[in-house]
């Protein structure tokens, strides 16, 4: 699957922090024809990028960057890498970033199964998140949706033995598509319903989704040890 770049006007704020940090905090990476793709011979190198070596954390798809921002900040040990194509959502995510003064997290826009499939090294992530992926609700549109047995082939290449796949969704079928991709994952072992995670901050967007009565499933997977 692939997505455009979602454009939109960044508040005053936003592009205060965009011009103030967006050169070191938004990761420039070759494009590969559309301006959400990367080039498959990149390969990112976080220690080159944090300038240490540390436990990476990536987020697939980090809206506002509500949760990205609330992990970073309670983890200055680990590195964070957010994967977003909404420019005002990264533009919001620097507005907090520059506010706490954290220096451990980077984003990129960037297409989340390119960058799964070729971007990221393998058995390089200690943590990949997954906070409400797009459910294409529509059943013509299921196909749309990002997890997929292919998709956890690549999910299990790019994270390290013992580590893990989080995931959260408000959409009953697609929570149940997801324990199933788990469930005949080669590489990952879980996949039960599970308490909220506590780092998962409640955004907005969840708080719509409870107000209509949705339910909001957690779920993760450990990555096997070969």
């Amino acid at each position: 699957m692939s997505f455009t770049r979602r454009g939109g006007r960044l508040s005053d704020r936003q592009q205060a922090a965009w011009d103030a940090i967006g050169a070191t905090h938004v990761l420039d990476v070759p494009r590969n024809g559309i301006s959400t793709s990367v080039d498959p011979a990149y390969v990112f190198e976080a220690t080159a990028t944090f300038g240490r070596q540390a436990p990476l954390v990536v987020e697939i798809g980090t809206g506002r960057g509500d949760a990205l921002v609330h992990s970073a900040e309670r983890h200055r040990d680990h590195d964070f890498l957010g994967i977003e194509v909404y420019r005002p959502g990264i533009a919001q995510t620097l507005v907090t970033v520059q506010h706490l003064g954290l220096d451990n997290v980077r984003m990129m826009i960037v297409n989340a199964a390119e960058a799964v499939a070729t971007m990221l090294p393998t058995a390089s992530v200690h943590e990949l998140r997954m906070w409400f992926p797009d459910p294409w609700h529509k059943v013509r549109h299921h196909k749309r949706r990002l997890v997929t047995p292919d998709f956890a082939t690549h999910v299990g290449r790019v994270v390290e033995p013992g580590g893990t796949w989080r995931l959260a969704t408000d959409w009953e079928d697609y929570a149940e598509q997801i324990r199933a991709v788990i469930a005949g994952s080669a590489e990952f072992d879980g996949g039960a319903w599970e308490p909220r995670f506590e780092e998962r901050p409640l955004t907005r967007f969840e708080s719509k989704g409870l107000a209509v009565g949705r339910t909001i499933r957690d779920v993760s997977a450990v990555r096997r040890t070969p």
